[in-house]
């Protein structure tokens, strides 16, 4: 990466404003932009964190078919418990553990993806940029 005065200036005053609004109690995430400018996003206008090191999910869309993958999962694991009972067997109840698993998976990343979409409705609403796919300074 190329050094740039200018972004270097505008990192500085974002930086200080950034923490000027949260020395006032407001929940703010400092984070580059898409354009890898660095801005301040309030709690309401950030959605999920996108981070870590591996392949994710960065955005609603993303984490909504995640949910639907995590509870598809979670309803097929019900014909797991019941398949033995077919053919006379006990019910495998030690399977429901990955049900509840995966049935929590898909609540979680639901929640996510419904906060996603808030959130990007409300940086359209007030003119913001997207945020990185990748959070953090």
């Amino acid at each position: 990466m190329v050094y740039d005065a200018a972004r270097n200036t505008r990192d500085v005053q974002m930086t200080a404003w950034h923490n000027q609004a949260v020395a006032a109690g407001e929940k703010r995430t400092l984070s580059r932009t898409r354009e890898g400018e660095l801005h301040s996003y309030a709690s309401d206008e950030i959605g999920f964190a996108r981070a870590g090191s591996s392949a994710i999910a960065s955005s609603a869309s993303g984490m909504a078919l995640l949910a639907g993958v995590l509870a598809l999962f979670a309803v097929s694991t019900i014909f797991l418990v019941t398949a033995p009972v077919a053919d006379g067997g006990q019910p495998l109840w030690g399977v429901l553990v990955l049900t509840a698993g995966c049935a929590a998976g898909a609540v979680y990343a639901g929640r996510l993806a419904a906060a996603e979409f808030k959130a990007k409705r409300v940086r359209r609403e007030r003119g913001i940029p997207e945020p990185s796919s990748r959070q953090g300074i």
